[in-house]
C-alpha cells in the first residue's frame, strides 16, 4: 500500500495531513513525524510572550486528533532524510520508508549567526515557537519590576516580519494598560530598507502606515540595519546607506529584547544533492515538487523563495498562511494526480495575507501575488483586524482537531477582505 510520510507537525504538516486524507480517502497509509507530541498555533506566540494567552490555549496533542482520520503519528522527529533510499531516519534510530515525502519541517532558527542572540544561551528572547514565547513571558514579569529600555526587531536574512510589527505593538499596548509606558523608550531594529517593506517591497502604503503607528507609539526605528552582537543589555547595531556601505553604528542599551532570527533548513533535510538550495531550504517546482526527487513535495516556510528584491540588507520573503494553504491544495492535488499516472497540474498562489495584531487595533497586508507586478495591493489599519485574528485562532485550533479540510483563508478572510479569489 503507499505510505505517504509528512515531516513536520506544525501548521503546514498538520493541514497537509488533513487534505491528503481527504482528497485521496482511506487507500494510503499516513504518517505524520514531529518533534514532540504537541501542535501550536505559532501566530498566537506573541500573545503568550505578554501572558494574554497561556501556552495551553494555542496548543494541543496531536496524535489523538490524527488517529480519527487514521493518520499514524511519530514524535521522536527526524535525524536525517535519506532520499536516495526513500526513507526517513528518526533521532531513535529507527526508520521510515515512504513512497511520497511531504517536507513542512519549518525553519532551523539560527540565532547562531550573531553573537549572543537568542534566548539559548544568548540575551534576546524570541516568539517564534511558543516554549520561546513562555521564557520570554518569563522575562518579561521580571522586566515589570524593573522596566527600562526595550529592542524589538529583526536580524539580517529574516523573512518574516509580521510578528515583530505585532510584537513592538502589543508590548506598547501592554504597558499603556500597565501605566508603564512611560517608563520604557523604544526602538525597532530592521533590515529592512524602510519601515513597511516586511519583505515584499512594501505594500500598498504599508511604509506610510507604519511610521504613522510607531510616531504615535512613540517607537523610534533603525532601517537598513545589521545586529553584529548581543551582549547583556547592550546590543550592536550597523547601520549602513542604500548601497550597502557603513553609515552609523549605534550601540543600544536594553532591559528587554526579542528579535526574529534569520531562518535555514532544518539539518535532517540537508541530504542528498539537488534537494535543498545552500541555505537548507527545498527546491521546488510551480507544482511544489522536488526537481532532483519527484515524490519530494514540501510546503510551508521551509521552501526555497528567492527574495522580492534586493535590499542593502538582506532580506527574505515571507510565507504567509494565505501561501500555505493554498501550497497544502496543490500538494494533495499532486499527489492524487501522480497517483492516478496523471501528469501534475496543480500549482500554489503566491500571494501574501497578513493579519497582524497591535492589541487594541491591527493591520492587514495584502499582496496578490506576492512578486510585483501586483493584482492587488493594500494595507489597512482597524480594530476588526484584531478581532479576525482572534476568531481565526479560534477556527484554525478547532480546525486542528476535527480534521476539517475547509480552506479557512479562501472561505473566511478572502470574503472579509472583500477580496475575490485568485487561485
Amino acid at each position: 500500500m503507499t505510505h505517504i510520510v509528512v515531516l513536520g507537525a506544525g501548521i503546514g504538516g498538520m493541514s497537509a495531513a488533513y487534505e491528503l486524507r481527504g482528497t485521496l480517502g482511506s487507500g494510503p497509509d499516513i504518517t505524520v513525524v514531529g518533534e514532540g507530541d504537541r501542535f501550536s498555533f505559532t501566530p498566537s506566540n506573541p500573545w503568550v510572550a505578554v501572558g494574554w494567552r497561556k501556552p495551553a490555549d494555542v496548543e494541543m496533542p496531536v496524535a489523538a486528533y490524527l488517529a480519527k482520520k487514521k493518520i499514524a503519528f511519530e514524535g521522536a522527529g527526524a535525524e536525517k532524510v535519506e532520499p536516495d533510499a526513500n526513507r526517513i531516519v528518526l533521532r531513535d534510530g529507527r526508520t521510515l520508508d515512504y513512497d511520497y515525502l511531504v517536507i513542512a519541517t519549518g525553519p532551523r532558527l539560527a540565532f547562531d549567526e550573531i553573537p549572543g542572540l537568542g534566548p539559548d544561551g544568548g540575551f534576546t528572547q524570541s516568539i517564534c515557537t511558543t516554549p520561546h514565547a513562555s521564557t520570554a513571558w518569563e522575562a518579561y514579569q521580571a522586566f515589570l519590576q524593573d522596566p527600562g529600555p526595550i529592542v524589538v526587531g529583526a536580524a539580517p536574512g529574516a523573512s518574516c516580519f509580521g510578528p515583530a510589527y505585532e510584537f513592538a505593538m502589543i508590548l506598547d499596548r501592554d504597558l499603556r494598560k500597565r501605566k508603564l509606558r512611560d517608563k520604557v523608550p523604544m526602538t525597532y531594529v530592521t533590515p529592512e530598507p524602510y519601515i513597511g517593506h516586511m519583505g515584499l517591497g512594501g505594500v500598498g502604503d504599508s511604509k506610510g502606515l507604519m511610521e504613522t503607528e510607531f510616531r504615535q507609539r512613540h517607537v523610534h526605528w533603525i532601517t537598513n540595519a545589521k545586529i553584529t552582537a548581543v551582549r547583556d543589555g547592550e546590543m550592536e547595531v550597523a547601520e549602513v546607506d542604500e548601497d550597502g556601505q557603513p553609515k552609523k553604528t549605534h550601540v543600544l542599551p536594553f532591559k528587554y529584547s526579542m528579535v526574529l532570527p534569520a531562518f535555514t533548513g532544518v539539518p535532517a533535510v540537508r541530504q542528498g544533492e539537488g534537494l535543498c538550495n545552500p541555505r537548507g531550504f527545498i527546491l521546488i517546482d510551480k507544482h511544489q515538487r522536488n526537481p532532483a526527487y519527484p515524490n519530494i513535495y514540501s510546503l510551508g516556510v521551509c521552501v526555497a523563495i528567492p527574495p522580492v528584491e534586493a535590499t542593502p540588507v538582506p532580506t527574505g520573503a515571507p510565507k504567509t498562511g494565505f501561501m500555505i494553504e493554498s501550497m497544502v491544495i496543490a500538494v494533495a492535488q499532486n499527489i492524487r494526480a501522480d497517483l492516478k499516472g496523471e501528469p501534475a497540474t496543480a500549482e500554489a498562489t503566491w500571494n501574501a495575507i497578513c493579519l497582524a495584531d497591535m492589541g487594541d487595533t491591527g493591520a492587514a497586508f495584502v499582496a496578490l501575488p506576492q512578486f510585483p507586478p501586483r493584482n492587488v495591493t493594500w494595507a489597512k489599519v482597524g480594530y476588526w483586524v484584531h478581532l479576525a485574528k482572534v476568531a481565526f485562532e479560534k477556527y484554525f485550533m478547532m480546525k486542528m482537531k476535527s480534521g476539517n479540510t475547509e480552506p479557512i483563508y479562501e472561505k473566511y478572510v478572502l470574503k472579509l477582505l472583500g477580496i475575490t479569489r485568485t487561485r
